[in-house]
């Protein structure tokens, strides 16, 4: 397999890596004609969340585990060009309370950038990867995943998702929570499924509102039942029944001991963490009244793959996000549109010497000129802080934490005195970055503050060893005192924070 990859030019292979709170898995691929040939496959037990404690912290252990992992998967990516792999964690990094200081060491592990998903991001980036695996017509269908730490559910049409739920119940926090020491009884079972009957229920009224004509199923749980399902005949081959889920349930409780759990078509690996997940489903299956469930090979990896496809193709989905948010909130289009037209002209003159060349740092500040006003909806008071709540705490479909925490950063930083802790909080390969793109934001914003057409004037910036320089037309800045006034404002701004501004017309 190695050799067949290393056949390949490097730009086209693409690789996605989902850093799951029981499973590591990575899957790289070859872009042949706009479709994916799958090169190879890993998949590795972390089991990440074991390694949280009651404070949330992740165990050294744990760490030294996903690390290990990682330097492995690194061996067959480290090489790929930046942009062509994408690397995600999930329900366990969410809650991880030290998931930073683990970072530092799982990108130099790795070698490329991990990035945190929502659960609501998670659960869509699920539906592509089973949309594209099925052969998916229009009807309706429910899409359920059950991980170590979270289950997603997900209704949908075709390749459109049209409601996403992530809950708080996985194999592994289940499995540690209700059979911490293995035992397999009729009491521990009950109270698994009353506390995952008890989660359902803030989903369970508008999911069969919206009904469905399938379900399926993805993840390694949900393919281990179907699974033990087939090889004791208690169902055909990838389908799940309430049956047999009761089945499973029957045997357990007579093992009496995950120990002691024998099953045809269970793994060993999967047998310490079976428990919890079985009582999800069977949870799953009763309040939400499936009757059967189809397993799909799809999953999250699969969806980030044909999400980073999206991206090399022009079809991201984070330009629909941006526009669906500066159209709810009523942006002025041609005003945004002047400073985002600034904003590039200053940026594609510094972008070399600052060290933000890329298509992603041209993208975050056109996203922020974009959505720099949406605040005006709440009111023109503070407007810019307003703006910066909504774009941290709206549900962005295609956006990672890390990168909605940068866009609401840049777009908090647009005027008056500089946020510094804002940009202190964000992961660490991201602050400087951040705050370089946010100095542009506001120098391409003192320049439109007029809301006039000053950005069709040539604005020249420099980088120097003692900072920057503006550079404007003769005379310019005496024909435009205001503009003068809150050019000499941004200096006294900007020298707080250690970048002196030098500004001359001359």
């Amino acid at each position: 397999m190695e050799q067949e990859q290393e056949s390949h030019t490097e730009q086209d292979i693409l690789a996605a890596v989902d850093l799951g709170s029981n499973s590591f898995h990575m899957i790289i691929a070859r872009l042949r004609d706009g479709q994916f040939q799958i090169l190879d496959r890993l998949r590795e037990m972390v089991q990440l969340r074991a390694g949280l404690d009651k404070e949330n912290r992740l165990s050294i252990e744990a760490q030294d585990r996903a690390t290990a992992c990682l330097e492995r998967f690194g061996q067959r990516v480290r090489d790929l060009p930046y942009g062509k792999v994408r690397v995600v964690g999930t329900n366990t990094l969410r809650v991880a309370e030290n998931s930073r200081d683990f970072l530092r060491r799982a990108r130099l592990a790795l070698g490329h950038p991990i990035e945190i998903v929502t659960g609501e991001e998670e659960a869509r980036l699920i539906y592509l990867g089973v949309a594209k695996s099925l052969a998916f017509d229009n009807s309706r269908r429910l899409v359920m995943d059950i991980g170590g730490g979270s289950t997603e559910f997900i209704i949908g049409e075709g390749l459109k998702g049209l409601r996403r739920e992530s809950l708080e119940m996985g194999c592994v926090s289940f499995t540690q929570k209700f059979f911490p020491d293995g035992q397999l009884n009729d009491e521990s079972c009950q109270k698994a499924l009353l506390s995952a009957a008890i989660l359902l229920r803030s989903i369970q009224r508008p999911y069969l509102d919206l009904g469905w004509q399938e379900a399926v199923g993805a993840s390694g749980t949900i393919r281990c039942v179907a699974n033990i399902a087939k090889a004791n005949g208690w169902c055909d081959d990838g389908v799940i029944t309430m049956h047999a889920l009761d089945m499973i349930l029957v045997a357990m409780k007579n093992a009496g001991h995950t120990d002691k759990l024998k099953l045809d078509g269970l793994s060993e690996e999967r047998t310490q963490v079976l428990a919890g997940g079985v009582c999800v489903l069977k949870a799953a299956f009763e309040r939400l009244r499936i009757d059967r469930m189809i397993v799909s090979d799809g999953a999250l990896r699969e969806g980030l793959l044909y999400d980073l496809l999206g991206r090399i193709q022009h079809d991201d989905e984070r330009e629909r996000t941006v526009s669906a948010l500066a159209k709810r909130y009523g942006v002025d289009e041609l005003h945004a549109e002047r400073v985002g037209v600034m904003a590039d002209q200053l940026y594609q003159q510094i972008a070399i010497d600052w060290q933000i060349v890329g298509e992603e740092f041209k993208q975050r500040l056109q996203w922020a000129a974009r959505l720099h006003e949406i605040g005006l909806a709440i009111s023109h008071d503070q407007f810019h802080k307003h703006a910066a709540y909504l774009v941290a705490h709206s549900d962005m479909p295609g956006f990672s934490r890390e990168e909605q925490q940068s866009l609401a950063a840049l777009i908090r930083a647009q005027r008056r005195k500089f946020p510094s802790n804002y940009f202190s909080e964000l992961p660490d390969e991201l602050q400087t970055t951040s705050t370089r793109l946010a100095i542009i934001l506001r120098l391409a914003m003192v320049f439109n503050r007029g809301r006039s057409e000053q950005a069709d004037t040539f604005v020249g910036l420099e980088v120097g060893t003692k900072g920057l320089k503006l550079s404007l037309p003769e005379g310019w800045l005496a024909e435009h005192p205001l503009t003068e006034a809150d050019l000499r404002q941004e200096r006294r701004y900007l020298k707080a924070i250690g970048v002196k501004l030098k500004i001359t017309d001359q």
